[in-house]
C-alpha cells in the first residue's frame, strides 16, 4: 500500500510535468506563427495553463471528495452491522409467531433508530460530513471554473454574462414599470 508521501510526491511528479507541458504548448501558441491562426484553438491555447492548473486543483479536491465519501459510506454500513447484530441477538428471546412479528419489527426499528441517531449525533460523523459537503462544494467551484473558461474559448456566454443580462434585464423592467406608473398619473390629471 502507498504511503502518503509516496502519493504526495506522485503528485507534485504530476503536476510539474503537467505545468511542463502546458507551458510548452502555451510558448508554442504565442510564437510568431501562431499569429496567423485564428478561432477557438488559439484562444484554447492561451487558456490551457488556466485549465490545466485548475485540473490539478479539482484532482485534489476530487481526492479529498473521495475519502470523506468512502469514510461516509464507512461509518453508515458499520452502523448498519452493527446494529443488525443487536437486532439479531434479541430477536431469538422473542418467540416467533405472527402475534409477535410486530414485536420484532418493533425490536429492528428501535435498534437502526439508536445506533443511527447515535452515529447521527456523534461529532466524528459531523465533522466528516462537513468536510464531504466543504470538498464537494471546492469541486463544483473548478468545475464551474473550468467550464467558464471552456465557455469563453468557444465564444458562448458564461453564467456571469447571463446573470449581468438577467440584472439589467430585471433593473430595466423596474425602470418602465415606474414610468408607465408616472405616465398613468400624468394622464389621471388632466
Amino acid at each position: 500500500m502507498a504511503t502518503d508521501t509516496d502519493y504526495k510526491k506522485s503528485l507534485e511528479y504530476y503536476k510539474h510535468l503537467s505545468l511542463f507541458w502546458t507551458d510548452m504548448v502555451y510558448l508554442m501558441a504565442s510564437k510568431p506563427a501562431a499569429l496567423t491562426s485564428a478561432g477557438p484553438m488559439r484562444k484554447f491555447a492561451i487558456q490551457a495553463k488556466k485549465l490545466t492548473t485548475e485540473m490539478i486543483e479539482a484532482n485534489e479536491d476530487l481526492t479529498e471528495f473521495n475519502t470523506r465519501l468512502a469514510e461516509y459510506y464507512k461509518q453508515l454500513s458499520d452502523t448498519w452491522i452493527e446494529a443488525q447484530e443487536k437486532v439479531n441477538k434479541k430477536i431469538p428471546e422473542i418467540p416467533q409467531d405472527m402475534e409477535n412479528l410486530e414485536a420484532s419489527k418493533r425490536v429492528w426499528i428501535d435498534m437502526f433508530e439508536n445506533d443511527f441517531t447515535q452515529l447521527f449525533d456523534s461529532q466524528k460523523f459531523g465533522e466528516n460530513f462537513g468536510k464531504l459537503i466543504s470538498s464537494e462544494l471546492e469541486l463544483s467551484k473548478h468545475w464551474n471554473s473550468m467550464l467558464s473558461t471552456l465557455l469563453e474559448t468557444a465564444n458562448v456566454p458564461t453564467k456571469n454574462d447571463l446573470d449581468d443580462v438577467y440584472k439589467e434585464l430585471h433593473s430595466l423592467r423596474k425602470r418602465v414599470s415606474k414610468l408607465e406608473k408616472n405616465e398613468g398619473s400624468d394622464n389621471d390629471g388632466k
